[in-house]
């Protein structure tokens, strides 16, 4: 794979971190689900 200078669209660096901050977002999601006992749906009012 080539190397990119540009840090926007499907470039490596994008994805990696659009990779990293989903995994984040995934484990901060179980673990209010975990403390408030309600799920994702149900906290933002939609289950």
């Amino acid at each position: 794979m080539t190397q990119s200078t540009s840090r926007f669209g499907f470039v490596e660096f994008a994805e990696t971190w659009n990779g990293r901050l989903a995994m984040l977002g995934f484990v901060i999601g179980l673990a209010t689900e975990l403390l408030t006992g309600q799920g994702i749906l149900s906290q933002i009012g939609l289950g």
